[in-house]
């Protein structure tokens, strides 16, 4: 019995909220960023969570970084060569990774790539667009 009211109260919070709605987003109509030359993105933010569609070109390096979201990506076309949690990890076309929140990671373009990264929660660098160690890099 106690279970079940624990299941009840989870789902309560998974209520949606009153002034929230659904929105329809097409791809063209989201701003296409030039990071820098050979890293372009787009993204759109719920709530609790981005979406982001990262288009790099074959030989961006995407340096070392970590951040407090988490990550999940997942390619798309091409393929990312990642350097993470000490292995060298090869994602490609049709695959995924998932990165943790505050794990240092670096990612090479293999080939013109589009990928699609959620991350929760979204964010606020690339908002802000205050995310340096992207831009002016190869």
């Amino acid at each position: 019995m106690v279970e079940v009211n624990k299941q009840a109260g989870a789902e309560a919070k998974r209520t949606a909220n009153p002034s929230a709605k659904a929105e329809y987003i097409p791809w063209k109509t989201v701003e296409l960023e030039d990071v820098n030359p050979l890293l372009q993105r787009q993204f759109v933010v719920g709530q609790d969570v981005m979406l982001a569609r990262v288009l790099l070109k074959k030989g961006c390096i995407v340096p070392e970084h970590s951040h407090y979201n988490e990550q999940i990506t997942y390619i798309l076309e091409g393929a990312l060569k990642f350097w993470i949690d000490g292995k060298v990890i090869v994602v490609n076309a049709g695959e995924v990774l998932t990165i943790p929140p505050h794990m240092p990671h670096k990612a090479e373009a293999l080939a013109d790539t589009v990928d699609l990264d959620v991350f929760n929660p979204p964010r606020e660098d690339w908002i802000n667009k205050t995310d340096q160690y992207l831009r002016g890099h190869k």
